[in-house]
């Protein structure tokens, strides 16, 4: 195939480690395997050949490859990051009680809760077999961190959610919790065990992270304005989740009493009624917080390019700024 023909960054990306990212397919399939549990790889394989971008074991691949890596601890630590982030999957429906991912049925709804949970706490053991085997503390460091704030930030979001004091602060902190961490961690280790220096650490850090929270305010912009056959979603399943976003939380910040009284009887009481999508959906329009939501995403895919600038010349430099640029093209 062609790479030229090949629009979207993230198949750039594939095709050009398609060897590497073969050798973690192999990887994942061998090490999800259990002898005494087969409910185990029934639960991780049904997750697993979901498809899915497989966009953070990409990440930390491009970041080794970037700084001319040769070794096969990379793929250790692609393998490490799908895991983290399908363990963090299957927690996740289980705390959201959702049904649907990927267009598909979740794990908990065909198997069942306990089932998801730990299958889940083994992919998070097997992470940890596979970090240690490359032999580096900075990287066991790294990642160990990376899990304690995807589980900080879940936590967080919990209480945060419904709570109309949540601010654009606590938003970030959430949003840095959930999806920027494993970003982060995932380029950052790349990086670490390619032997890169430590400016181009950090820059590989502040990329990931960057695009993590690009990527995450961009979906939930596009919860209230995407193309539900593109997105997989409703438009503002998020409201009816009484998710407090960051086009609410802008809102909720501009809002009269009035205005105030509506956001705490749909959002922290949740009592919501036929209309209140659409009164919400013009209180954002009033305050212009969608416009504004957008721009944020913007700001935060400029970061990440600007980021990359002291990292190597090199094709795939271009495809992490191109992928940059992806991830909030669905805002145009």
């Amino acid at each position: 195939m062609d790479v030229s023909t090949i629009s979207k960054p993230h198949e750039r990306l594939a095709e050009i480690l398609t060897g590497e990212m073969e050798a973690v397919n192999t990887l994942i399939r061998k090490r999800m395997a259990s002898e005494h549990a087969p409910r185990i790889p029934e639960v991780t394989a049904h997750l697993v050949e979901a498809g899915g971008k497989r966009l953070r074991p990409m990440l930390t691949l491009a970041a080794a490859r970037l700084f001319g890596y040769t070794g096969e601890h990379h793929v250790r630590l692609a393998a490490t990051v799908e895991f983290i982030h399908t363990a963090t999957l299957l927690h996740d429906d289980v705390v959201d009680e959702s049904a649907q991912r990927r267009g598909r049925p979740t794990a908990n709804l065909l198997w069942d809760n306990k089932s998801s949970v730990l299958v889940g706490d083994y992919l998070f053991s097997r992470s940890f077999q596979l970090m240690v085997e490359t032999g580096s503390l900075r990287v066991l460091d790294i990642l160990a961190n990376a899990s304690a704030t995807i589980a900080e930030g879940e936590v967080l979001q919990m209480t945060a959610a419904t709570d109309l004091g949540t601010d654009e602060a606590v938003y970030l902190q959430v949003v840095r919790g959930k999806t920027a961490a494993l970003f982060s961690a995932a380029t950052e280790v790349g990086g670490v065990i390619a032997g890169a220096a430590e400016p181009q650490v950090e820059a590989l850090f502040n990329y990931g992270d960057a695009l993590g929270i690009a990527f995450q305010i961009a979906d939930d912009l596009l919860d209230y304005q995407g193309d539900s056959k593109a997105t997989g979603k409703n438009i503002g399943d998020d409201f009816r989740e009484r998710k407090l976003t960051l086009p609410v939380i802008k809102a909720v910040a501009q809002a009269t009493s009035d205005e105030r009284m509506f956001w705490e009887r749909t959002i922290e009481k949740g009592r919501q009624q036929d209309g209140d999508l659409d009164h919400a959906l013009s209180l954002m329009a009033k305050y212009q917080t969608l416009e504004a939501t957008r721009r944020d995403a913007l700001d935060w895919a400029n970061k990440a390019k600007t980021a990359l600038e002291v990292l190597p010349d090199h094709e795939l430099r271009t495809l992490l700024r191109d992928l940059a640029d992806y991830v909030v093209s669905r805002l145009n």
